[in-house]
């Protein structure tokens, strides 16, 4: 189904802020205090999960599929 760039864009956009902030608070998470966090590794591992949301898009959005 074809639909509207920018409309497609917005949603993607979305749901990729979603999953790197919930990737983020995993990796937070997974340190036992604060200050051993290492933020380099929760940087890395965020911003590749908003890349892969942002290619999982390309498939289909659900939002996007109950509107039509």
């Amino acid at each position: 189904m074809k639909y509207n760039f920018k409309e497609w864009l917005i949603a993607a956009g979305k749901r990729a802020i979603k999953t790197v902030a919930q990737t983020a608070i995993g990796a937070i998470g997974a340190s036992a205090l604060i200050s051993d966090v290492n933020w380099a590794v929760v940087a890395s591992a965020a911003g590749l999960a908003g890349i892969v949301s942002l290619l999982m898009s390309v498939a289909g959005l659900p939002e996007l599929e109950e509107r039509r």
